[in-house]
């Protein structure tokens, strides 16, 4: 498993980060109507690229992660860019319901992989979305365990039908899945492409 806390300080340093957030939050826009005065979630922020990119078209983001080096580069951001409507929070929803709001959006990138309880984190995300709420979750689709390498213990990637069925299951509505990035990543196999899904459904 990455030690995100010790990845936090390096991790805006990485160009593709910012690359692939770019992609996702194009797509992700491309295929919802933000209203005025909707209310976001992105789960995993990690430090809040994402976030940052959608700042301006919702009236307020929660960014949760459970990597407390994570939340505080995220708030040294927010503080620098004074972005009052960013809100870093340090909170593990693996382990528990969110209950202090609910939102229109949430929203990941490359963090359901490494949640080992998936039907159960649908549930929370189920769970913390208004009605008509909208999920969308950017994530690799099924690769041979060399995105990561040894010794990872999460999902290696998903099988979009499945993840559609467990987000039927979980009651989501209306799941629709396409490609929204391609990485290109050194493996000790050589120069690998993982391609990653952008997954959208209904409450």
């Amino acid at each position: 498993m990455t030690d995100f806390n010790n990845a936090a300080r390096s991790w805006d340093s990485n160009t593709i980060h910012a690359q692939r957030s770019e992609a996702i939050a194009k797509n992700l826009l491309a295929r919802i109507s933000v209203q005025s005065g909707m209310k976001a979630l992105e789960f995993g922020a990690g430090t809040g690229i994402l976030s940052f990119m959608l700042a301006q078209r919702f009236s307020s983001i929660t960014m949760m992660d459970s990597a407390s080096e994570m939340v505080a580069v995220m708030q040294e951001k927010v503080d620098q860019a004074g972005n009052e409507n960013l809100k870093p929070v340090l909170f593990d929803l693996t382990k528990q319901s969110y209950v202090t709001e609910s939102f229109n959006l949430v929203f990941s990138q490359m963090a359901l992989h490494h949640i080992a309880d998936t039907k159960a984190i649908l549930t929370r995300f189920f769970e913390v979305l208004r009605k008509d709420g909208i999920l969308a979750i950017a994530d690799l689709y099924s690769e041979d365990g060399s995105f990561h390498g040894l010794g990872f213990d999460g999902h290696n990637g998903f099988d979009v039908v499945q993840l559609e069925a467990e987000m039927y299951k979980a009651g989501f509505l209306n799941v629709e899945t396409e490609t929204c990035f391609t990485m290109h990543k050194m493996t000790p196999d050589g120069l690998k492409e993982f391609p990653i899904f952008l997954m959208i459904a209904s409450k």
